[in-house]
């Protein structure tokens, strides 16, 4: 059976992943198939499509450009097998969030819609166009990695193999950064600007019809939300199945078990997405319980699952590794209600802000920062913990199984992700086209959960890219090795008291600081344009605010295009631009640049950790005043909740989760320059 099992795990696996893609082809047509809703609904859907679609094409052509050149570095300086495993990770990271996007903007007219029948109806249209997203992203990472694996190594070597393979797993990075931080800043702009012009300045309700804003806001939660997560989470999936056979490879020899178990590890994801999926898609219980419970039982049938594996294929020390497998599971866990608990409505710290807010808008900041920064602690207690106990278990080897079994959940996680977008979406076309308040009650209600969901994701997704760059971390030092004579390798050594690695830790230290300044003065900047925009429509066309005339949308969506796709660019080079900075000055070289790899994991876990947690709390603290309580809406109370969203939207969905690829961009690149400067360096 064992050797059985290692002889067709590849083949497994890919089967395995095209399932899961038929199971979101299936999903979509279901999703397709549903009432779209009156003519009215229809438009303003097509109009959101239209934006999306417009934006994620110009982005692919701008990013275009970039992909090219470093095709042609790898190729030349590396090998023509990692520059196609880059291009293969950059087409799949890019086509799972297109997909997903375009599903999620057919399910948010639909649950609009759903929305005036009732809740359940309305919450199950929302997480099976989510579902659709979720399937989409395991089902292409597993094959991608999976074909991409078989091919090259049926034609090279095993070290050739995995040094193409790093090709990909910097392929899938760099897109999902350039998706993350360009549809966070598109999102965040137009969101940014909707609020001041729209709720402050006018004090229009979300989503009014006459705020011009308001198209380019809604299509915003599509390229952010949904096709930017899902670009995120395949890469952390993809580089969480190349690390573990990086370290596979490279720590324990290649041994055949512990190389084909990660890809097993894939088909028990598709097996418990489809579970999780199928939980929630006929569940009756409220729609934050429902949604938990789907991800409850993922990681009960994952775990379930991993036993027979490991008995199977590890049957001297079985027990090892499926206690660092279910250490992955129960570190999802942690992470899902730490962040359920520091961002949902019926908690003390959202709570707290929104109390807070009663004083004015300087102490809904304040509340608001302190929450994110205490939000940080039980994170990363947990990861620690996590890494001693499966380093103990079995060293690396350990870490990189725990991580990968943490990504077992991605389907049902992502799913949650991309449920949040569409019901906001949905809450928008229901204003947009008129429908009844009751309609509008519901699509909030399920919006509030959207939110803490989304943070859960984000929470669930940074915690995953820490421990996964961790082990990209040992890979480096095991590389480097590799590369040098036994005399040099006796001296890279990553001691506290070498000023080399004081430097790099400063130095890598200061890139998650500088991409988020960077982020957040894009939308900043962006938002600005919007405002801008906004206020000239208002005093320029007569009757816009009476509502006996259309505002001019396209303006406002062209407007934020341009300026993410300029913004975007300086902060998601500034990984490369330091790897390499490092790599070439002289004097710096490989113990910089290893010490630069922990400065970056380091102050990168905690600035995302506190800025989703601390975003998602700020937004949620003003739906628990909308909800009416401390004056509810419109009152000085809620005004002040306002200002705390607002300067939380980039927290949140711009500079936050963008850091989350960038930790893993700057370890896998150095990885990959290795071989290319091991010369230059005297390895």
């Amino acid at each position: 059976m064992r050797q059985c099992l290692i002889d067709h795990a590849l083949g497994l696996s890919i089967s395995f992943a095209l399932l899961g893609v038929a199971a979101a082809v299936v999903l979509a047509i279901q999703v397709r198939g549903m009432d779209a809703g009156n003519e009215r609904m229809r438009e303003i859907a097509s109009a959101i499509q239209e934006g999306a679609a417009a934006y994620l094409n110009r982005q692919m052509r701008t990013v275009a450009g970039i992909a090219a050149v470093l095709f042609l570095l790898i190729g030349f300086f590396k090998s023509w097998w990692a520059a196609g495993g880059f291009l293969l990770g950059a087409g799949c990271s890019f086509l799972a969030g297109f997909i997903g996007m375009r599903v999620a903007v057919l399910a948010n007219v639909r649950t609009a819609q759903a929305a005036t029948v009732g809740l359940q109806r309305a919450m199950h249209a929302a997480f099976r166009g989510g579902a659709v997203t979720g399937l989409l992203v395991v089902g292409l990472a597993l094959f991608s990695v999976g074909t991409f694996y078989f091919l090259s190594s049926s034609y090279q070597g095993l070290r050739e193999t995995v040094s193409a393979l790093v090709g990909l797993a910097l392929g899938a990075s760099l897109i999902s950064v350039f998706a993350r931080l360009g549809g966070g800043i598109y999102t965040k702009a137009a969101d940014v600007g909707a609020d001041l012009t729209g709720k402050i300045e006018q004090r229009l309700e979300e989503d009014d019809p006459r705020n011009p804003a308001t198209i380019a806001d809604n299509v915003g939660d599509n390229v952010g939300d949904c096709a930017g997560m899902a670009a995120d989470v395949f890469e952390t999936y993809v580089v969480s199945l190349i690390g573990a056979v990086l370290v596979a490879a490279i720590s324990l020899g290649g041994d055949p078990a512990a190389m084909m178990y990660p890809f097993l590890v894939g088909c028990i994801t598709i097996l418990g997405a489809l579970c999780g999926i199928g939980y929630v898609t006929f569940s009756k219980a409220a729609p934050g319980k429902a949604l938990v419970r789907g991800v409850i039982a993922n990681g009960v049938v994952a775990s379930a699952l991993f036993l027979p594996l490991c008995l199977w294929l590890f049957p001297n020390r079985w027990a090892q590794e499926y206690s660092c497998s279910v250490i992955g599971v129960l570190m999802t866990a942690a992470m899902v209600m730490i962040t359920d608990y520091y961002t949902k409505t019926t908690a003390k710290p959202v709570q707290g802000i929104a109390r807070a807010s009663q004083t004015g808008h300087a102490t809904n900041i304040i509340a608001g920062l302190a929450l994110g920064m205490e939000a940080t602690a039980l994170p990363v207690l947990f990861i620690a913990i996590a890494v001693l106990a499966t380093y103990w278990l079995d060293q690396l080897y350990g870490v990189a199984i725990a991580v990968r079994c943490m990504l077992s959940m991605a389907g049902v996680v992502i799913s949650l992700d991309s449920f949040g977008p569409i019901t906001d979406n949905a809450g928008g076309i229901a204003v947009m086209s008129g429908l009844p308040k009751q309609t509008r009650q519901i699509t909030d209600e399920l919006d509030a959960v959207g939110n803490t969901m989304k943070a859960v994701t984000k929470g669930y997704a940074i915690g995953s890219a820490g421990l996964a760059a961790l082990v990209l971390f040992g890979s480096y030092v095991e590389e480097l090795r590799h590369y040098s004579s036994q005399a040099t390798a006796e001296g890279l050594q990553f001691r506290l008291q070498d000023p080399k690695v004081i430097v790099g830790l400063f130095l890598g230290a200061l890139l998650p600081y500088l991409f988020a300044a960077r982020s957040m003065a894009a939308v900043g900047n962006a938002a600005g344009a919007v405002v801008q925009e906004v206020r000239k429509q208002i005093a320029e066309i007569p009757g816009l605010l009476q509502g006996t005339a259309r505002p001019l949308y396209g303006r406002c969506v062209d407007i934020v295009t341009k300026a993410a796709l300029h913004e975007m660019i300086f902060p998601a080079l500034l990984p490369l631009i330091l790897v390499v900075a490092i790599a070439v000055i002289p004097g710096l070289g490989p113990v910089v640049l290893g010490g630069a790899l922990i400065g970056t994991i380091v102050t990168g876990l905690f600035v995302a950790i506190s800025m989703t947690s601390g975003g998602g709390a700020w937004d949620n603290a003003k739906k628990y005043i909308e909800e009416g309580h401390y004056g509810g809406k419109g009152s000085e109370t809620h005004a002040a909740a306002v200002t705390g969203d607002t300067v939380g939207d980039p927290y949140k969905d711009t500079a936050g989760p963008a850091i989350n690829p960038m930790i893993k961009v700057v370890n896998v690149l150095a990885i990959l320059v290795i071989g290319i400067f091991a010369r230059y360096w005297k390895l």
